[in-house]
């Protein structure tokens, strides 16, 4: 079939997937996608054989063509193999594919509505299915098939491997659809990103310290227009403790982070949906899943641990018919990070200044090319010089209590 090296998407995807890793992959058309699910998929089924019936595969695309693509290039690397490939797609024989599907075809490729009537026939059987993939995620939602895809998502056995691929993370669903799909997910992203987030305003607030990034937060929420406020920190320690100061200013604020109960986190879910809470601080693992209307701001009280994070954490702004406000609080010892995450996105943030507010911290005086700090660097000595120190130290310990004998002959009086 003309493969003679691995593109970059199957050199990363595919160990995962082999590891029973659920992916978020962000990667382009044309890079080599198909084949970086295909053949782990099919490697899976060879070496790993069911006894039990049903499909054991299941791919989602958003158009017929996609799926016959898929299709056909499956039905090429398994020519030599026993695995039977199905394909349901709009607009062929009805009857035919509810056949198909009660042979047990291991694998079936499908777009989501032909599937969704199939479904309403009670045909399909998923209970058993071992690899869910959507492919082209984000295409999906543009077309509207986000509740289609949840249906046929809540269908499937629980215990699944599921991959979802997109042309791109900065899709204001995507994100959104991996949290509800996705279980400790890996990300794999391979294209560039700053295309993205065209309807979220994005600025940077420098800051001197804890206390007066405290300051700054307070005053924002209480100046800033907006609906729901969702605060990001990078520890739970740090949520609990900006909540009693923030209620102190007569805000309306709740906590979501790992360490609560699931009830606790339920409930305070609610009163975020409902409007009880509007203001909400949260760490980066209690925020996965959140998908609430009405975040028009977040702010990043603590600037995230990598681009990645970054991403997740604006994406629950901005929808595609609204605006999105997102602000980090940068110190001094967060610069480099916040400039490592303009460059992974190929962006630049709007610096801004609250007058009312004002602080000592203005940047770094001096920037690489890349937009982090020099510091300045303590000079290594010589090796040469190094070995003399430590065998002038040896020899003075040995030394030490003893006499030294007189380097020359005491003087006489010569009077």
């Amino acid at each position: 079939m003309g493969f003679e090296q691995p593109t970059p998407v199957q050199l990363r995807a595919i160990p995962l997937i082999l590891k029973h890793q659920d992916l978020l992959v962000s990667a382009e058309t044309g890079s080599g996608k198909t084949a970086a699910f295909l053949l782990p998929a099919l490697h899976q089924l060879l070496t790993l054989p069911s006894g039990r019936s049903g499909t054991r595969v299941l791919i989602l695309t958003p158009t017929r063509e996609l799926a016959q693509q898929i299709f056909k290039q499956c039905r090429q690397l398994a020519e030599f193999t026993d695995l039977r490939t199905g394909l349901i797609t709009g607009g062929d024989d009805f009857r035919l594919q509810q056949n198909m599907l009660r042979r047990n075809t291991e694998i079936v490729i499908a777009t989501p509505g032909r599937l969704l009537e199939l479904m309403d026939q009670e045909i399909p059987n998923f209970s058993n299915l071992e690899l869910l993939i959507l492919d082209e995620a984000d295409r999906m939602l543009d077309m509207g098939f986000s509740e289609d895809v949840l249906t046929i998502v809540n269908s499937c056995n629980a215990g699944r491997q599921t991959l979802l691929f997109s042309a791109t993370l900065t899709h204001f669903g995507v994100i959104k659809m991996a949290d509800k799909v996705l279980k400790d997910h890996e990300i794999v992203a391979l294209n560039t990103l700053y295309d993205g987030h065209r309807n979220i305003e994005q600025q940077i607030v420098l800051a001197d310290d804890n206390d007066h990034k405290q300051k700054l937060l307070a005053w924002l929420l209480q100046n800033e227009t907006y609906d729901k406020a969702l605060i990001f920190t990078n520890s739970r320690l740090q949520a609990d403790a900006l909540r009693g100061p923030l209620r102190g200013q007569k805000l309306r604020v709740g906590v979501l982070h790992g360490e609560m109960d699931q009830k606790d986190r339920n409930r305070m879910m609610e009163l975020f949906r409902e409007g009880s809470v509007n203001i909400m601080i949260a760490t980066d693992l209690a925020a996965r899943g959140l998908d609430i209307k009405g975040i028009n701001l977040v702010i990043n009280f603590d600037v995230p641990r990598n681009g990645i994070n970054y991403i997740h954490r604006i994406g629950r702004t901005g929808r595609v018919d609204e605006l999105g406000l997102t602000i980090a609080l940068v110190k001094h010892t967060e610069w480099n990070l916040m400039s490592g995450i303009e460059r992974f996105l190929k962006q630049k943030f709007k610096h801004r200044a609250i007058k009312e507010l004002e602080g000592k911290y203005k940047g770094p005086k001096k920037t690489k090319t890349s937009g982090k700090a020099t510091g300045g660097k303590k000079k290594i000595e010589p090796k040469k010089a190094v070995v003399e120190k430590i065998k002038i130290r040896d020899r003075d310990k040995k030394n030490i209590g003893k006499r030294r004998a007189p380097t020359s002959k005491p003087e006489t009086n010569q009077a």
